[in-house]
């Protein structure tokens, strides 16, 4: 990774430019061809530098709601459980912790009710009772810029 890797990192985390062609105008700012820009993004995200670029919006304000799900799943079931889990549209992140409750996923969707009843179909589906759901009941944002 270079200085310029690093610039174009800097740049789209938390200011992605909202343009038509949006890699054109990062380039633009780098002295960069669009196609080069697109090329350093695909080189990051080969090698696992990116996870993924994508906006990232406040569920309530779109009439979404979100909760924190937790799941005791045993070892040998975690890579099913999981594909079970990331298969819902509403699922944002889902890893796995040293805890008993080894397996936490976020949920998004248009109401608590079908939170839940993707929570019980997930259950039925993978044979893993009692998920913990645990919506926020206040949220503290922070922002997480990292300065490369």
């Amino acid at each position: 990774m270079d200085d310029t890797d690093r610039a174009i990192l800097n740049r789209i985390q938390s200011d992605f430019p909202l343009a038509l062609r949006p890699y054109a105008a990062i380039g633009e700012e780098f002295g960069l061809r669009e196609e080069e820009v697109l090329q350093r993004l695909r080189r990051l995200k080969a090698k696992g530098i990116i996870r993924r670029i994508g906006g990232n919006f406040v569920p309530d304000k779109l009439g979404f709601v979100s909760t924190l799900c937790a799941a005791r799943v045993p070892e040998d079931q975690v890579a099913v459980f999981s594909a079970v889990v990331n298969a819902y549209p509403g699922v944002t992140h889902n890893y796995q912790r040293d805890n008993h409750f080894n397996i936490w996923f976020t949920f998004i969707a248009r109401s608590m009710d079908e939170i839940t009843s993707n929570l019980a179909e997930i259950s039925r589906k993978t044979g893993i009772i009692g998920i913990l759901n645990l919506p926020a009941t206040r949220v503290f944002k922070i922002k997480a810029h990292f300065d490369l």
